[in-house]
């Protein structure tokens, strides 16, 4: 046995393909989580989680439930958190609880245990826009004024109004939190690597990019947009398509992710650091959904671009992956026409509950889409 590993969200999305990933490679595995409504839709042990893994249902905030769990533990890897941006921005409260008090839980419940990895889901959100460039060199984009938006001008411009390119955004850009989600997902990675400092704990912070594939929730109008366009697709609905469709994202199959966050546990490259995980390309969200309707058959389902926008959104962001390629030898191996083909064979006869409309509205009527 190579360890005993504490996956918190372990029945999540990604939590599930870490946890059988861990088991594959000869570590026992107990996930700890909440199981959410709105992520699960009920409170029943997931189908797709692996039989070896141990199951303790808690909230993270709990700190009696969070002590159990620990038990016997000297490896965790922390993915409980409130996941969405737009969602984020008016359950304040319970985003910071959960991704803020909740990290603080765990972390003291971890101070006198014999813990020798520590390994925390971080998010591209941190950075806002991406990096760009201009004529002279790198620059930060200025943040996109309402005015600006109302009008339906897009693209980020520099300080002085330049006209911007986006390139690969590495882990020296500057955080720029546009979102309460952003803000707590920069609380725990900084929270967890200050512990691993203090406390002599080694801890990696992997900052994820667009996760996708399997298992992740159709019915949950926040999780990721490829999720979200399936269960438009798999209803006959159009997927919604904000701004102009031109926004760059970087599209990672949650394999790659998963065989990252092993990586990141097996090494000691990236101890102590914060590190990408991304697939290193770029596509646009109208190609994405185009792509995606292509392999279910549902080219006759235009994408609706809806030229609104929604407060906390980022023109441009994708991964400039070379510190995880030398920090844990890290290289996305899922090309996105692949990973794409294995979503669709998993959505094979998915039922999806399309809430997006009433996500919208509820985003429209506290005025945070334009």
């Amino acid at each position: 046995m190579r360890g005993h590993v504490l996956v918190t969200g372990g029945a999540g999305f990604i939590g599930s393909h870490v946890a059988r990933e861990l088991l594959a490679r000869g570590y026992a595995v107990r996930a700890f989580d909440a199981l959410q409504e709105q992520v699960h839709g009920g409170a029943e042990r997931p189908e797709y989680l692996m039989e070896d893994v141990e199951l303790a249902v808690g909230d993270i905030r709990d700190r009696e439930a969070v002590a159990r769990a620990l038990d016997g533990i000297d490896i965790v890897v922390h993915f409980a958190a409130r996941v969405g941006v737009g969602q984020s921005m008016y359950e304040i409260a319970d985003y910071t609880s959960v991704n803020g008090y909740g990290t603080a839980v765990l972390l003291e419940a971890m101070m006198d245990r014999p813990i020798r990895k520590l390994l925390v889901a971080s998010s591209m959100s941190v950075y806002g826009e991406g990096l760009y460039v201009a004529a002279e060199g790198p620059v930060e984009a200025v943040e996109r004024s309402r005015a600006q938006l109302e009008r339906g001008d897009w693209q980020p411009r520099g300080p002085g109004g330049e006209q911007l390119r986006p390139v690969a955004t590495p882990e020296t850009k500057r955080p720029a939190l546009s979102s309460v989600y952003a803000l707590s997902k920069y609380d725990q990675e900084r929270m967890c690597l200050m512990f691993g400092s203090s406390y002599g704990v080694p801890t990696v912070a992997l900052r994820f990019f667009n996760v996708y594939g399997p298992h992740q929730a159709l019915s949950n109008p926040y999780t990721g947009v490829l999720a979200i366009f399936a269960g438009r697709l798999l209803n006959g609905r159009p997927p919604l398509i904000f701004e102009d469709g031109e926004q760059r994202r970087d599209f990672v199959n949650v394999d790659d992710v998963a065989r990252a966050c092993v990586l990141a546990l097996d090494a000691d490259g990236a101890d102590g650091m914060v590190v990408n995980v991304g697939s290193g390309e770029s596509v646009t969200v109208s190609e994405i959904a185009n792509r995606l309707a292509r392999v279910l058959g549902c080219e006759h389902i235009a994408s609706g671009i809806t030229g609104k926008y929604r407060v906390g959104d980022v023109r441009h962001c994708f991964a400039d992956t070379s510190l995880a390629e030398r920090t844990l030898g890290y290289r996305s191996t899922v090309s996105l026409e692949e990973g794409i083909l294995r979503l669709a064979g998993w959505l094979e006869g998915q039922v999806a509950h399309d809430r997006v409309d009433n996500a919208t509205a509820e985003l429209a009527e506290r005025g945070l889409t334009l």
